[in-house]
């Protein structure tokens, strides 16, 4: 297994970057849905990044426990910066690879990946929705926003020439393995996830979905 992309260099001008390429619309996908979750108790937010959206998130779910994980270091340190005492008491922040972290069964009933699962090779995908799923209660939420590939025309072209300037961006910066976009929303549907809301930016480019799972044995894994 390859070792994770480093984001720590990127910790500081993260916020600039996405805001040169895609103006306010990266933030508006992470944050449009971001209020079905008002109501969640034990909510697990991979790949946080620099905690713009955990900041936000301690005040749209009051009641919650958050457990935020991450990668970088740098970027765990800047998220943890954004909250005041009494919210980052109800957060747990730990550094390390998603992919090979143990997840306590049925401990959560929401998770939140925005802009990660992009990060990773389809089978390294397939496998971690498989895990992540099995930390999630039946009926829980799954809050997604990430890159995706428009099924024709001008979309279809504009979409692939951002995403393959994106990866050698990243891959440049970061040492990031993945070299397309995985096929993650088809992933979270096997894994017995139906979308509940929707919401696309950049002419498709950006999509946000809201999933929420079934029965415990829906889809297999």
């Amino acid at each position: 297994m390859n070792a994770p992309a480093d984001f720590n260099r990127l910790a500081r001008i993260y916020h600039a970057l996405e805001w040169l390429a895609f103006g306010r619309d990266l933030g508006r996908a992470r944050f449009c849905l971001l209020d079905r979750l008002a109501g969640c108790r034990s909510i697990l937010v991979l790949g946080e990044g620099d905690g713009r959206v955990l900041a936000r998130l301690v005040a749209v779910a009051p009641a919650a426990r958050i457990h935020c994980f991450d990668a970088s270091p740098a970027m765990l340190a800047r998220a943890r910066a954004r909250l005041a005492p009494a919210d980052a008491a109800r957060v747990t922040f730990t550094c390390g690879d998603a992919r090979t972290a143990g997840f306590p069964p049925g401990a959560h009933d929401a998770v939140v990946t925005l802009f990660f699962l992009d990060c990773f090779a389809a089978a390294e995908v397939a496998a971690l929705v498989s895990r992540i799923r099995a930390a999630l209660q039946p009926g829980a939420c799954w809050l997604f926003a990430d890159f995706a590939l428009p099924s024709r025309g001008f979309r279809r072209w504009r979409a692939r020439i951002w995403l393959a300037g994106l990866y050698a961006f990243f891959r440049w910066e970061t040492g990031l393995q993945a070299r397309a976009l995985p096929p993650a929303e088809a992933s979270i549907r096997a894994a017995g996830f139906s979308p509940e809301a929707e919401e696309e930016r950049q002419l498709g480019l950006l999509r946000t979905v809201l999933f929420r799972s079934g029965t415990r044995d829906a889809g297999g894994g």
